[in-house]
């Protein structure tokens, strides 16, 4: 493994996203899905449930059988370095897919579009270990 991320969420700008990514987790939906894009300078991207075999041409394009609302109003939707997002086909069509920001020289046309959801506060690191392929093992979801 690559290493570990510890993300912080932002409860308050974004309720409804954090509350179903929770949910996904809880639930094991992200257990080894692949990191299925990954562009340097730029972002990793998972959370598709066809990843789990990237042969498949589907990858990229799956979610969870449902779609949820953005959230873009908040505080804190400022695509920086470690920022989590949820990734999307046009606005309101996210679902389970989101990325990981490598930094903010290529995500500022970003703000405001995707939600914006957490953030990496340990294992910075890790974002740019991470290779396209490489899986998540598992996403544990810590409630203090």
């Amino acid at each position: 493994p690559r290493g570990i991320m510890k993300i912080r969420f932002y409860e308050e700008d974004a309720p409804g996203t954090v509350e179903n990514f929770v949910k996904l987790a809880k639930e094991g939906f992200y257990d080894g899905l692949a990191f299925h894009r990954v562009i340097p300078d730029f972002v990793i991207q998972g959370g598709c449930p066809y990843s789990k075999d990237l042969s498949d041409p589907r990858v990229g394009t799956g979610g969870p059988g449902y779609q949820i609302k953005c959230e873009l109003s908040g505080g804190n939707q400022y695509h920086d370095r470690g920022v989590v997002s949820m990734a999307h086909a046009g606005r309101d069509t996210g679902g389970s897919q989101f990325f990981i920001c490598h930094s903010r020289t290529n995500t500022k046309h970003l703000d405001r579009k995707h939600t914006c959801f957490g953030k990496v506060f340990e294992g910075f690191n890790v974002i740019d270990k991470i290779r396209q392929g490489d899986r998540i093992d598992k996403i544990i979801i810590n409630e203090d």
